[in-house]
């Protein structure tokens, strides 16, 4: 167990043998315990960890809550592990904890190393990710890059948490769109031998189009002898491939790599879609109106009934979702996550409905839904790009900022805010600039260990030095900062909320540039030197753990 959890176990025992104890002096009268809270306060002149015990307990307990709270910290025991206890306003129940406390949170850093922070929360579970799952007409955008970001973060921090988690791209290449896709790329290949050939209304108009263009005819210099019928077939197979292609190159140079690639052509192929039709039938959830087949969906919480085949006899989208998360499920996932982009809200719904009639629970699907992004540069919208058409492309985004500032920029926000973000401010190397405030800590670190490697002082461990020495202000609060870190990876897990490990990394940066500013660390004398080295080698390894789970680089120098 991770000593942030062995803590709070550790106080909650306390305070519950307390309880026994009072009563059975006769302080308080027997009562069911509630359930009650064990947090860390937003002040720290409000102790290492607060309790409400007290507030939830008056009503059971027929007394006040202050009462209540003062009949308590008479039998929780001060010593070696809580230094202090203190019942502060209507009933609080404020903990103090030794030092003892601190220095088992940097043994615990210099144990875990890499791992801190990780648990068993998840229990093996088998999750799956969906995320991105652009459709392959076109290059991703930066709705898609924050998709990315976040969908890549979370897999981390699940992992950390102990979950089996897999991620997956879901490719849309049987739709419509594909179909228009398909026929653009027909046109500008006619285009090459006859500028004046009509291109489609609906067609897409970027540059990409055309480069793909002058790469079939390239590879089929035969192409446009093919009778039209099987130039769309071969473009729409092709052109998405291609498109698929480009789109895992500038996910994987962003640090984004999926574990399946699922193909929607694929659930046609094998017969999917008619396998899930099949079942609903033989289940009863679906009838015939105006020519067309319909889900029952209402029957499970939807807010109408879905069309699944149209009355020309043509599937919708939505029975090869259903089918794509028929399939997910086969394959013994047991928690599925969808992170979908803006305007996706009347998917919920329907597919939590299909999720259940195929005989799950409500809860084995989450949709999470991102919000839109607008790009600044000297605080002004950016124009769209000529590549993309209509929109800046996520590979023109990382080319310009980089990918650490990307998905960091990406990360700071919860993914249901709408994000400005400021490329100007992305590229500047200063502490307003977040990704560089983080980076820029870790690198004087480093400094500091090389500094120390010059002169000849080795980093000791936490067994050689007198870690009761770090008793200054910023180094307390620098150790406590350190112990924070696990439970804040398992709540930005369960609650699906990678941004508060960016947060946390920000707010480890500034305390650490805190720290630096008022304690010296080679300059001192050799037993403070030494416990500051500790202190500041665990630091490192923190925000390289924390970057890590970003998908952010910790460069020694900068």
């Amino acid at each position: 167990m991770d000593i942030a959890f062995a803590q709070r176990e550790k106080l909650h025992g306390l305070i519950l043998k307390a309880i026994s104890d009072a009563v059975e002096a006769g302080d308080l009268t027997s009562y069911e315990v509630p359930e009650f809270v064990l947090e860390v306060p937003k002040d720290p002149n409000h102790g290492d960890f607060a309790s409400n015990v007290a507030l939830v307990s008056a009503k059971a307990a027929r007394r006040a809550p202050r009462d209540v709270a003062e009949a308590l910290v008479k039998h929780i025991p001060v010593g070696t592990f809580i230094a202090k206890v203190e019942v502060a306003g209507p009933g609080f129940i404020n903990f103090f904890l030794s030092q003892e406390w601190l220095g088992d949170i940097l043994r615990a850093v210099e144990m875990q190393g890499e791992n801190y922070g990780a648990s068993n929360y998840g229990q093996g579970e088998k999750v799956l990710l969906e995320f991105v799952s652009a459709n392959p007409v076109g290059p991703l955008n930066v709705v898609n890059a924050r998709a990315a970001a976040v969908g890549d973060t979370l897999a981390r921090l699940m992992r950390a948490s102990g979950y089996q988690v897999g991620t997956e791209f879901y490719v849309n290449d049987a739709g419509n769109q594909a179909d228009v896709f398909a026929r653009s790329l027909i046109a500008r290949c006619h285009q090459q031998a006859d500028p004046d050939y009509p291109f489609p209304e609906d067609g897409y108009p970027g540059d990409y189009v055309t480069d793909l263009a002058k790469q079939l005819l390239a590879e089929r210099p035969d192409f446009l002898e093919l009778p039209e019928d099987e130039q769309a077939a071969f473009c729409k197979r092709w052109g998405t491939d291609q498109m698929v292609k480009w789109q895992a190159e500038d996910l994987r140079d962003y640090g984004v790599e999926f574990d399946l690639w699922f193909r929607e052509r694929d659930l046609h192929a094998q017969g999917k879609l008619e396998e899930v039709i099949a079942f609903f039938r033989e289940k009863g959830y679906l009838y015939e109106e105006e020519g067309a087949l319909w889900f029952r969906s209402t029957a499970f919480g939807d807010d109408k009934d879905r069309v699944l085949i149209k009355s020309d006899g043509l599937y919708t989208y939505v029975t090869a979702d259903i089918a794509y998360h028929h399939d997910k499920l086969k394959r013994g996932y047991t928690k599925l996550i969808d992170i979908l982009g803006p305007d996706h809200h009347g998917y919920i719904g329907r597919m939590k409905a299909a999720v259940q009639a195929l005989g799950h629970g409500e809860d084995t699907l989450e949709v999470l839904i991102l919000q839109y992004v607008a790009l600044l540069r000297d605080g002004k919208p950016v124009k769209m790009s000529k590549r993309a058409g209509e929109f800046i492309t996520m590979r023109e985004l990382v080319d310009e900022v980089g990918t650490d500032a990307a998905r960091f920029f990406f990360l700071n926000r919860s993914l249901e805010s709408h994000l400005d973000f400021d490329m100007s401010l992305a590229v500047e190397q200063s502490s307003e600039n977040p990704v560089f405030y983080v980076q820029y800590a870790h690198a004087r670190i480093c400094s500091i260990l090389r500094q120390a490697e010059e002169v000849g002082v080795a980093v000791p461990t936490t067994a050689d030095v007198d870690l009761s020495l770090l008793s200054e202000e910023a180094e307390v609060n620098l150790i406590k900062k350190l112990g924070e870190l696990p439970e804040e990876i398992l709540l930005a897990t369960t609650l699906r909320e990678p941004h508060r490990i960016a947060r946390y990394a920000l707010d480890l940066a500034s305390t650490f540039h805190s720290f630096y500013t008022h304690c010296h660390v080679l300059g001192e004398e050799a037993p403070v030197r030494d416990a500051r080295l500790v202190l500041v080698n665990c630091v490192l390894i923190v925000l390289r753990r924390t970057l890590s789970l970003l998908g952010i680089s910790a460069p020694e120098q900068m």
